[in-house]
C-alpha cells in the first residue's frame, strides 16, 4: 500500500481546502494510505479528522522554519511515505525540503491566479517533481513566474454529480432564511480577493431595478463582520442573509435563482461548477481561470473586475431574461458533465501520481 501525504499551511477553510480533503478521501478509496500535515486546531484538521484520515499537527511558521521542517522530515521517515503532495507555499517550501532530502517524489497543487515571481520559482523547478495547476490560466501563470512548462499538468476541480444535481427543491432553505423574492447568492470564503465589497455595491443598482430581490451569501472568514457591519451601516441587513459556513451548500444554491462570483482574483471556481451542475445562472467577474467554465453568453454572463454597475447590470439581465439564463445554464450543466467530473479530476490525479511514481522508481 502506498502512502501519501498531503501538506497544508493555510489555517483557513475554502475550495483549497475542502479540494484537498476531498481527493484524500477519494484517494483512500482507491487503496492508498493517506497521512494529511497540517497547521494544530484548523479547520482542514478537523475536517480530516472527523472522516477518519491520519492527521499530524504541525505549526509551519515560514517557509524557512528550521524546526518545522525537521519535524516534517521525521513524519515522512516515520511513516514511511512514498510521495508528498503539497498545496500551499510554506509547506511546499518546508516539505520539499524535507522530501528532496530523503528522495520521495514531490507534487505541488497550485490553486490561486496569482502571478509567480521568477526569484520564486525555485520552489516549483528545484522542489517539485510535477505541478498540478487549477485551470489553464494558472498554468500560464506559472509559465510566465519561469517554471518549466513540462513539469505543469492542468486539472481542474471537480464536481461531485451525485450531491450537485439538478432540481433539489428550494423551499426548505428560502423558507428556513424567510426568503420570498428571487434570491441572488454567492458561496465564498470572506476575503478581499472574492469581491463582496464589489457585490455590495452593486446591491443598490440591483435593488432600483429588482426592488423584491433578496441576497444570500455563504461562507466565513476575516473579512465577514467589516462587511456586516458595512451591511447595517447601509440600511441592507433586512435584504443580504449572511449564513456563515454551512455544509449543506447543494441546497443553498437550490434556493438561488442567480449564482454571482464577484472576485477580483480566481482560479476555476468549484462553486462555478457546482452552480452549472445544478443548472443555475451564472454572473461571474471576466479573471483568472473564471473563463475557462463561464463563456460570456454561452455559459453564464462575464462582467469586468470591480465594475459594481456592469455586475448589477448583468445580474438583472438573468433575473429578467430567464429563458435565455435557463438556456445558458443548461449549457453549462453539459460543459461541467463532460469535462468537470469528480472522477475525472481523480483519474488525472492518480495519473499524476502513477507517473512521478514510476519515474523515481516507486512502482
Amino acid at each position: 500500500m502506498l502512502t501519501i501525504l498531503h501538506t497544508e499551511a493555510s489555517p483557513g477553510w475554502g475550495g483549497q481546502e475542502i479540494r484537498l480533503l476531498t481527493e484524500a478521501l477519494a484517494f483512500t478509496k482507491r487503496g492508498f494510505r493517506l497521512i494529511v500535515v497540517a497547521q494544530p486546531n484548523c479547520a482542514l484538521m478537523r475536517e480530516a479528522q472527523s472522516h477518519g484520515l491520519t492527521v499530524r499537527p504541525l505549526a509551519m511558521r515560514g517557509p524557512m522554519d528550521v524546526a518545522a521542517c525537521w519535524r516534517m522530515r521525521r513524519i515522512m521517515r516515520t511513516e514511511e511515505v512514498d510521495l508528498v503532495h503539497t498545496h500551499s507555499s510554506i509547506d511546499a517550501w518546508l516539505a520539499g525540503f524535507a522530501a528532496k532530502s530523503l528522495g520521495l517524489p514531490v507534487v505541488r497543487s497550485r490553486h490561486v491566479a496569482i502571478p509567480v515571481k521568477r526569484r520564486r520559482n525555485f520552489v516549483y523547478n528545484a522542489l517539485s517533481d510535477r505541478i498540478i495547476a487549477s485551470g489553464d490560466a494558472i498554468r500560464a501563470m506559472l509559465i510566465q513566474g519561469g517554471v518549466f512548462p513540462g513539469k505543469i499538468t492542468p486539472i481542474p476541480a471537480g464536481v461531485e454529480l451525485t450531491r450537485f444535481t439538478p432540481g433539489l427543491p428550494a423551499e426548505p432553505v428560502r423558507q428556513e432564511l424567510d426568503l420570498h423574492g428571487p434570491v441572488i447568492g454567492t458561496v465564498a470564503r470572506f476575503t478581499g480577493s472574492k469581491g463582496h465589497d464589489v457585490l455590495l455595491q452593486a446591491v443598490p443598482a440591483i435593488l432600483d431595478q429588482e426592488p423584491a430581490a433578496e441576497f444570500v451569501w455563504v461562507g466565513d472568514g476575516p473579512g465577514r463582520e467589516p462587511l456586516h457591519r458595512e451591511i447595517v451601516r447601509l440600511g441592507l441587513a433586512s435584504k443580504i442573509r449572511l449564513t456563515g459556513f454551512r455544509r449543506d451548500v447543494p441546497a443553498l444554491l437550490a434556493a438561488m435563482d442567480v449564482v454571482v462570483q464577484p472576485s477580483l482574483k480566481e482560479g476555476v471556481s468549484q462553486v462555478l461548477l457546482q452552480a452549472l451542475a445544478m443548472r443555475k445562472p451564472v454572473v461571474a467577474s471576466e479573471v483568472g481561470g473564471i473563463p475557462e467554465v463561464i463563456q460570456h453568453q454561452r455559459t453564464g454572463l462575464l462582467v469586468p473586475p470591480n465594475d459594481p454597475p456592469k455586475l448589477a447590470a448583468a445580474v438583472v439581465q438573468m433575473l429578467r431574461q430567464r429563458a435565455q439564463a435557463a438556456a445558458w445554464a443548461e449549457a453549462g450543466g453539459q460543459l461541467v458533465e463532460s469535462r468537470y467530473t469528480f472522477e475525472h479530476m481523480i483519474d488525472r490525479t492518480a495519473a499524476v501520481y502513477t507517473a512521478v511514481l514510476v519515474e523515481k522508481g516507486f512502482v
